[in-house]
């Protein structure tokens, strides 16, 4: 008699950080789009105020870390390149509705290469990076702090600013290019990697009964990702359109 196959192991805890993470960016989209109706008072600089843009960056660091560390994941369970293509193909395709969405919405600074943009790509180099092992430490150092001190003209315009060495922000709702982000990822991948070695539990280990509700967002991530602003900001038309405010 056949023994019955083992059921792949749930990482809990990695999947409770990522559903923080949405948690979190999903109250600060909110705050975002009451301020694009003006509904906050006063009225919030998202793009200059250190309490928002460090807040992004924060939020930004948190989802690509936990990237990496389910890259490392999937690594470990034997992903082929078959599987990963089927995922990085839905990640590519929501980056694009995103980018169709975001032209419809806001014509003049249209989301080009947002957070899904530098993921898809991202997420092929951490892939093909993984073998290095230990050497994903350095590399993702490099690539935090290369931005800042080899800035060039020659990666402001749209065609090359996604590399990341810009020396000017560009005008679009949502930026996320390769460098510094990359060594984020990097520097998951390899954390993921050390901790599956040595450490397994902190990933897999067991949750609180109270924070499941995170685990289950983290595991549909881009689901979330992609539904959370069209329902915040149909709420927020509707509201309006019924004076509520």
């Amino acid at each position: 008699m056949k023994a019955p196959a083992a059921s792949p192991l749930r990482y809990d805890r990695l999947d409770a950080l990522r559903g923080a993470a949405m948690v979190w960016m999903a109250a600060f989209h909110f705050c975002f789009d009451l301020n694009y109706f003006r509904l906050l008072t006063p009225l919030q600089a998202f793009t200059r105020d250190p309490f928002w843009t460090v807040q992004r960056a924060c939020i930004v660091s948190l989802f690509v870390f936990c990237a990496g560390l389910s890259q490392a994941v999937a690594l470990h369970a034997g992903q082929g390149w078959p599987r990963f293509w089927r995922r990085w193909a839905q990640v590519a395709a929501c980056a694009l509705l995103v980018s169709a969405g975001s032209a419809w919405m806001f014509p003049r600074s249209w989301i080009y290469f947002g957070v899904l943009h530098g993921l898809a790509l991202m997420l092929v180099l951490s892939r093909l990076l993984a073998p290095i092992g230990r050497g994903l430490w350095p590399l993702g150092a490099v690539c935090l702090l290369l931005p800042f001190v080899a800035q060039h003209p020659y990666f402001d315009p749209p065609g090359s600013n996604w590399v990341g060495l810009v020396t000017r922000k560009p005008v679009t709702e949502d930026f996320l290019p390769l460098l510094p982000w990359l060594g984020m990822m990097l520097w998951g991948l390899a954390a993921g990697q050390g901790l599956l070695r040595h450490r397994p539990a902190v990933l897999a280990g067991p949750l609180p009964p109270g924070l499941m509700p995170l685990a289950l967002l983290g595991r549909w991530s881009l689901s979330f990702y992609m539904v959370h602003q069209p329902v915040l900001l149909g709420a927020l038309t509707a509201g309006r359109a019924l004076g509520w405010w």
